[in-house]
């Protein structure tokens, strides 16, 4: 059964897609190649070191377990040093880098089987889920092209 993040990932990527390939911006590189993408959380005034701990706590280990099964390459996580204006605020992005864009853009066949081993009251994970995404006032992903000239 496919997930809320994935269900939202496939519809994002068929929408940042057709923008992306409407702009003129040149593909990501071979489909062998290591694909990038940002995701990046806007939380509600006040509630940005709760959405912190939910994600560190029932994300990021999940996060995890995708760099050693190999889908991943790493993971960064990061916040802005300063404040922006809010129509242009951010509190958090997530850098991936997958293996290739097919990993990328393909659901997990594996991830409820993780979840359920990861955090197997599954009551107080959906709970605390419900919640981070609760107090989330928006979230965008954004898949990058490196065009750095080759020297």
């Amino acid at each position: 059964m496919p997930t809320m993040k994935n269900i939202l990932l496939a519809f994002l990527l068929c929408l940042t897609g057709s923008a992306v390939l409407a702009q003129g911006a040149p593909p990501q590189g071979a489909a062998d190649q290591p694909y990038v993408m940002e995701y990046y959380y806007k939380v509600q005034w006040g509630h940005q070191q709760e959405f912190l701990q939910l994600f560190l706590k029932n994300h990021y280990p999940l996060l995890k377990k995708g760099v050693e099964a190999g889908r991943m390459v790493s993971i960064k996580i990061e916040t802005p040093a300063n404040h922006m204006t809010e129509d242009s605020r951010w509190d958090y992005r997530v850098t991936i880098k997958f293996k290739n864009s097919t990993v990328a853009t393909t659901a997990d066949t594996t991830e409820q089987t993780v979840i359920k081993q990861l955090w197997p009251d599954q009551e107080t994970y959906k709970r605390e889920e419900q919640r981070r995404f609760e107090i989330l006032l928006a979230h965008w992903d954004l898949p990058l092209t490196d065009i750095t000239p080759k020297p």
